[in-house]
Order: C-alpha cells, then sequence, then structure tokens
C-alpha cells in the first residue's frame, strides 16, 4: 500500500496533559508535538502516536457518535509493540504508573508477551518474538 505514507493513531484521552507525561515515561522522550488538542510521538520512520483529549474528538464528532467520555477506563485499543528488551519495557511501564494486566509469558501466536493498561484504560502489549 504505497500511498500510505505515514501511519498516526490517535489515543482519546482524558486528560492530555496527564497522558502526555505518561507516555514521555513509557518512551522515555519527549513528545515531538504537544500542544493545546493534540501531543505526538514518533515511534518509527512512519509511525506516530497521537493524544488527543476527549473533548476536542467530541466537537468535531458532533454529537454523531457517543462522546469518547463514556468510554473512560474501557480498553478501546491496544497499541502492540515489539522491543528489544520486553523486561525492561515491562519494568519501566510499571514504574510509569502502568497497570499491569497480564505479566510476560509465551503466547501460542509466537510472541512473548505482556500486558498493560494506561491511565484511561487503553492497552499497551510489549512483545517479542520467540
Amino acid at each position: 500500500m504505497k500511498h500510505i505514507q505515514l501511519i498516526e493513531t490517535v489515543l482519546y484521552v482524558n486528560d492530555q496533559q496527564a497522558s502526555a507525561d505518561f507516555y514521555t515515561k513509557i518512551f522515555r522522550r519527549h513528545p515531538d508535538l504537544n500542544v493545546s488538542g493534540m501531543t505526538e510521538f514518533r515511534l518509527a520512520e512512519n509511525c506516530k502516536l497521537g493524544l488527543m483529549p476527549n473533548k476536542g474528538i467530541a466537537k468535531i464528532l458532533s454529537g454523531r457518535t457517543p462522546h469518547p467520555d463514556q468510554g473512560n477506563g474501557i480498553p478501546r485499543c491496544e497499541l502492540y509493540l515489539y522491543v528489544e528488551d520486553i523486561e525492561l519495557e515491562s519494568d519501566n511501564a510499571i514504574n510509569s504508573g502502568a497497570k499491569l494486566i497480564s505479566p510476560i509469558e509465551d503466547r501460542d501466536w509466537g510472541d512473548k508477551v505482556s500486558y498493560f493498561a494506561d491511565l484511561d484504560g487503553h492497552i499497551i502489549a510489549f512483545a517479542k518474538k520467540l
């Protein structure tokens, strides 16, 4: 799919600054963009993670969908991140305030994975090929 040049996943968050601080700790780097209404982290050459406040996206959605505030704490997506050192990333997640959902385990699909929840209930998985 050469017509897609960049992938940006945007998480709707209750508190943009708290989430920006959380992901700064998780990624151990500062955001590439942090302005009112959007925070962005470049995770790879063609991949970004955005953080947008629930109230901001609610204005765009204009009542055509349920308000994102109704989904706080409910797992609405998963960031599945392949990493070099799964133990380091898992320890860092715990120290950064992530909620442990499932510890590092070998999974039947051929990955070793640990699962966490962020401040809004979004799932973060750190994975490594077995």
